[in-house]
């Protein structure tokens, strides 16, 4: 992706004279990207299994926004003293991508439990197994069950009602960061890229606190309490940037109220940090015992993906119809119904397989007795 973000700053051309070509790098940009989250998470979980996954997932988000952020506050810095020449921001992308491809190749594959990274149950007919001695060793084969079937994947109907919860928000949500992001550029010259760039590094500086809190907390008290809240921080975001884009246009202090639209990024931490890390621990409980975690939290990461896609689209339209503060209200209006479905109608996910597990084995001892 790194490489891929070089080519784009290198060839892109001005008045889109080669649009077609940006497009087809971003839709390759796009398919590598896909990769990492679900790559990432099963490393982790192969690593530290389930039971660990919810604080060893918090504090790997909390290193990602972190990281996110520190580079941000780097390029931002200087595209303000570079502005308007601001190609060599993108130098960040690479530099820091090194020292991502240093690190996992220190991570041996001998680490990694690849029954545990697809979240296999283990056997309760027989756990053990010898098959052999290595060394004059005896050594001993842990069984697991059997892994779901695509089909019985498609049809769990916990992950089908969270991928369109999930649809629903980042159809508000993705576009809110954009649009704040031009409220405050469009006309402020350098003194607007420096705070478009701010923007990220509030937002991101508070997704590190709002994902160490998920793992602490959301392991003891269940995931929906924290989730609910990350999901209707969005409504308040934009219920309070409408109000001040609206004394903004109507002749308000606009540096100072520039500066309050920069600090709803605080509500955008909250959101994303919350949202980010639920996600990945959601997808791990709904695929406890099911082996196919990998593939759950890549349908999850599609659902978002494709909310996302929708939201560009919606954000962009609506304030260019509408005006900014009517687009803030209608996407408003969507994340308060994301949120309302979430809190009314999906279930409590932690530990959500092994509560099934434990009744259908109470309900197979009825029978036999």
């Amino acid at each position: 992706t790194s490489c891929l973000t070089l080519i784009t700053v290198i060839w892109s051309e001005d008045y889109a004279g080669n649009f077609g070509w940006m497009v087809f790098v971003k839709f390759l940009q796009g398919i590598c990207t896909a990769t990492i989250p679900t790559s990432l998470n099963s490393i982790t979980q192969g690593i530290v299994g389930t039971v660990g996954m919810t604080f060893q997932a918090s504090r790997n988000d909390m290193m990602s926004h972190l990281g996110t952020s520190i580079n941000v506050l780097f390029a931002s810095i200087l595209a303000y003293y570079l502005y308007p020449n601001i190609e060599l921001i993108f130098i960040v992308s690479p530099l820091a991508c090194s020292g991502v491809l240093y690190k996992l190749c220190h991570i041996r594959p001998d680490d990694i439990d690849l029954m545990e990274a697809r979240g296999l149950k283990k056997s309760t007919d027989d756990l053990t197994a010898c098959y052999g001695a290595v060394d004059g060793v005896s050594k001993e084969k842990v069984l697991y069950d059997e892994p779901d079937t695509i089909r019985e994947v498609m049809r769990n109907k916990t992950l089908l009602l969270f991928m369109f919860i999930t649809f629903v928000y980042d159809s508000a949500n993705a576009t809110i960061l954009p649009l704040v992001m031009q409220t405050l550029a469009v006309g402020n010259g350098r003194l607007g890229a420096f705070m478009s760039g701010m923007c990220i590094v509030i937002g991101q500086g508070t997704m590190v606190l709002a994902s160490k809190l998920c793992g602490d907390y959301s392991g003891i008290y269940g995931r929906k309490p924290l989730f609910s809240i990350g999901l209707f921080s969005v409504p308040v975001r934009c219920l309070v940037l409408t109000t001040l884009v609206r004394m903004r246009n109507a002749g308000g202090d606009t540096t100072t109220l520039n500066f309050f639209i920069l600090g709803t990024q605080f509500f955008d931490g909250i959101g994303a940090g919350v949202f980010g890390t639920m996600l990945t621990l959601v997808s791990s409980d709904i695929a406890v015992g099911t082996g196919r975690f990998s593939l759950m939290l890549g349908l999850s990461t599609a659902a978002m993906s494709m909310g996302a896609t929708v939201s560009g689209y919606l954000g962009e339209a609506l304030a260019q119809d509408l005006g900014y503060p009517r687009a803030f209200e209608i996407i408003g209006c969507l994340a308060l119904a994301a949120a309302l479905l979430y809190v009314c109608v999906m279930p409590e996910t932690l530990g959500l397989n092994e509560r099934r597990y434990t009744e259908a084995e109470t309900e197979k001892e009825k029978l036999l007795a």
